[in-house]
């Protein structure tokens, strides 16, 4: 029996519209007697009642399955063969299509028998029955509605990127999508191309159905988890909580840890209390490690680790371990300008200062005498615990050579030594290993005025000096130079006195005089006071410079190493004093006493 012999033993005839399996329950139309009386003859035992039953059972499980072209149905996969799959309409319906509609994108049969399908219907005859479907459009009619309603309500899509392309990737979510690359992730990412391959969830930002344009959004998706996230982890992420995380990447200046979704900062001073150079030295990317929340800023999304912070500080035994005055043994871990830093063990460090490496050497920088890893005696100067800085001594280590310094060298010896360094007021020089002795510029010579000691010395040098003064305990050395040879004024000072006129050259003007030249280094003043009319400041001129004259000597000051001199005409001198003439003594007149003892009487004889 045929579909149509079924419909024209129905009274009502289906509209277009209508389905073929709604005859029965029309509105509230109820069947024809007629039709009633069909179906219980069927079901009695006649001959074809075996397949009318089983077409009616199709008919029914087929219901509200109306083949109009231009829509969607339900269909069933009734066998899948190597080049086609057949597809039940129900009403014995079948169609064959060929099997690479079933296909996905990696070559799979995505069917089998027995699957529930929706398939387009592209023409159907209704004379004949015929019908001609499609199994890809109807999926892509599925796939857009999903895509439109996944806009609508931006809910999250599944898609697989397939390869790279101008300013982003192509995304198979059904249909080709766009992923700019600037919403690949949520910070820039630096080579999309790993992304592909990768199943990844995204949003959709923007749609064109027409145009079969679809743009989508990884960075939405990530955001949303990371907020999401956030707030959880917030609630575990405390300052001082321990927390399990896996290293995701290794800075220059520590290492990021992802903690679940979130990245956490593992600086590299907080790997270990030991000193760490580079984060390999301690971790490893993908290395699960247990670390402790120092700090949590909600707000900035940022979360600072500490993982030597699991341990006991080393620096809560230094008070206990190490005093001033003792001497330890450390490693040299760093160099810098100003000194070296010494490890004494994991965790502690001391410092020291380039002054404190040598006795004797004048040290530019440290690597001049040390090198990283070398084993070094060092002696303990001061520890700081409140700023957690232990100073260190290298040439605490060693004898220091200012403590032999009064037994070598007495006041009035003479030693020699070279010139190690040359200043505006003097010269200092080394006498041996660690122990310079300065010679001051009023030092240098008796009779020339030294503005610079380098006028006299070079550096290098090596000079005879004698010992001036000692003061170990300050690390002081005076030295002199010009006390080799006798002092000059000396000498001048025991030939001439006040008096004696002396031949002199003018070397320098003055406003009160000028200054004369007696011999080589010993000046004598002439006041203008002193100088004859024709050249004193009566006449308005004054001895020239570089002309000779004679002078007098008026004054002598020979510890002020001063000589007064003159050129006036010494003055006459004065008339010898008249002898004096004694007078006749007087007699004595008596006392009081005497003249009223005598008018009574009484008389002294001597």
């Amino acid at each position: 029996m045929s579909l149509e012999d079924i419909r024209s033993s129905q009274e009502v005839e289906p509209t277009p519209e209508q389905p073929i399996g709604d005859i029965r329950s029309s509105q509230g139309v109820e069947p024809a007697p007629e039709q009633a009386i069909e179906e219980n003859t069927l079901t009695a035992g006649n001959s074809e009642s075996s397949e009318m039953s089983k077409l009616l059972a199709d008919s029914d499980s087929f219901a509200g399955v109306r083949l109009v072209p231009g829509t969607v149905v339900d269909a069933q996969i009734e066998k899948v063969t190597e080049g086609e799959v057949v597809i039940s309409l129900g009403l014995k319906t079948e169609v064959v299509l060929p099997i690479a509609e079933f296909k996905n994108s990696e070559g799979q049969v995505s069917v089998a028998p027995g699957n529930k399908v929706k398939v387009w219907i592209e023409t159907y005859d209704d004379e004949t029955g015929r019908v001609q479907i499609s199994y890809h459009k109807a999926a892509q009619l599925k796939v857009w509605d999903d895509i439109e309603k996944a806009f609508r309500d931006q809910t999250n899509i599944s898609g697989k990127v397939l390869d790279r392309i101008k300013g982003g990737l192509t995304v198979d979510v059904g249909v080709p999508a766009f992923l700019p690359a600037s919403h690949a992730d949520v910070r820039a990412h630096g080579n999309v191309d790993e992304l592909k391959g990768q199943e990844i969830t995204c949003k959709i930002i923007k749609i064109n159905r027409k145009r079969n344009n679809v743009v989508i959004s990884r960075k939405l998706v990530l955001e949303e988890e990371l907020k999401h996230l956030r707030s959880e982890l917030a609630v575990r992420l405390v300052e001082g909580a321990e927390v399990v995380g896996t290293v995701k990447n290794l800075a220059e200046y520590g290492v990021f840890v992802d903690l679940g979704g979130i990245d956490g900062l593992l600086h590299i001073t907080d790997l270990a209390w030991g000193r760490v150079t580079n984060a390999a030295e301690v971790v490893q990317v993908g290395q699960e490690i247990r670390v402790k929340v120092l700090k949590h800023d909600v707000e900035k999304g940022r979360v600072s680790l500490g993982l030597k912070q699991l341990t006991p500080d080393p620096w809560e035994m230094v008070p206990h371990t190490y005093h001033a005055g003792e001497h330890f043994t450390g490693r040299v871990v760093s160099l810098a300008d100003y000194g070296a830093f010494v490890e004494l063990q994991p965790g502690v460090e001391g410092l020291i200062h380039i002054s404190e490496m040598s006795w004797s050497k004048r040290l530019r920088h440290p690597s001049k005498l040390l090198k990283l890893g070398d084993q070094i005696d060092v002696g303990v100067l001061e520890v700081d615990m409140a700023k957690r800085r232990i100073s260190l001594s290298l040439k605490a280590s060693l004898p220091d050579p200012w403590s032999t310094v009064s037994e070598k060298y007495a006041v009035g010896a003479v030693t020699q030594g070279r010139v190690r360094n040359l200043t505006d007021f003097g010269a200092f020089v080394e006498i041996e290993d660690g122990v310079d002795g300065l010679i001051h510029l009023s030092n240098m010579s008796w009779n020339r005025n030294i503005k610079h000691p380098s006028e006299i010395l070079k550096k290098g040098q090596k000079v005879d000096a004698v010992v001036l003064a000692l003061d170990p305990t300050n690390r002081r050395l005076a030295l002199g130079l010009k006390q080799l040879e006798q002092d000059p004024w000396d000498a001048y000072f025991a030939k001439i006195q006040v008096g004696d006129v002396i031949r002199g050259k003018v070397s320098r003007q003055v406003s009160f005089g000028v200054f004369v030249e007696l011999q080589e280094g010993i000046e004598g003043l002439c006041h203008v006071s002193e100088m004859a009319h024709e050249h004193g400041s009566g006449s308005g001129k004054l001895l020239e410079v570089g002309s000779e004259h004679d002078f007098r000597v008026i004054r002598l000051s020979q510890g002020d190493r001063k000589i007064a001199l003159s050129t006036k005409e010494p003055a006459p001198p004065p008339p010898p004093p008249e002898p004096a003439v004694p007078k006749a003594k007087e007699p004595e007149r008596m006392s009081t006493m005497a003249e009223a003892l005598s008018s009574a009487g009484i008389t002294f004889t001597s």
